[in-house]
């Protein structure tokens, strides 16, 4: 007993899956548990995301996936991110933006990951790295679970999807009241 938890049997990702998935997700507006309000400063991850899937992530620190994974299981989820550069820093405005996101939390399977992670995809070309600044973030609902794929082509087809779903799912009223949200940062 104890220990390190291990990571789950994870189901592959089919095509008749992929295409039956719902362009939007979750009730008309946010159920427990959420919202869940995270923050933490930006891990340094895999280095997977922006070069091997072109969808670069900001790693949550591990206090955070432990607050996480105890409320909801692994998977896909969506919501909206704030980056908060110090400020010192020369950080273009619409980098600090609050912006929708995407946020797959598990061992991602694919890649046989030993230790579980928390990784957002915050939807903005970003001018800067920022490892090591704080991020804000607001999950709002729960996309799909955590899968394996047969090819890396799928993996980025299903996550180009995911990106879909959030927007879809984040553009009703009772979504879009979280841009607003106290746990991020005015300007």
């Amino acid at each position: 007993m104890g220990g390190t938890p291990r990571p789950p049997a994870a189901q592959v990702q089919t095509e008749e899956r992929h295409h039956s998935r719902p362009d939007i997700v979750g009730p008309d507006s946010p159920e427990a548990p959420y919202p869940i309000r995270l923050a933490g400063a930006i891990q340094k991850g895999f280095g997977r995301g922006g070069k091997d899937l072109g969808c670069p992530t900001a790693n949550l620190p591990d206090k955070s996936i432990t607050a996480l994974s105890s409320a909801v299981k692994t998977g896909v989820y969506y919501g909206y991110a704030q980056v908060i550069p110090p400020e010192a820093q020369d950080f273009p405005q619409e980098d600090r933006q609050v912006l929708p996101m995407v946020m797959s939390l598990g061992w991602n399977p694919f890649y046989k990951n030993k230790c579980l992670t928390a990784e957002v995809h915050v939807m903005h070309e970003f001018k800067n790295d920022f490892y090591g600044i704080e991020v804000k973030v607001v999950v709002l609902g729960y996309i799909r679970p955590e899968l394996d794929f047969i090819s890396r082509e799928a993996l980025i087809e299903d996550i180009e999807m995911d990106k879909r779903v959030a927007l879809k799912s984040l553009d009703r009223p009772e979504y879009r009241k979280y841009l607003d949200d106290p746990h991020f940062v005015s300007e």
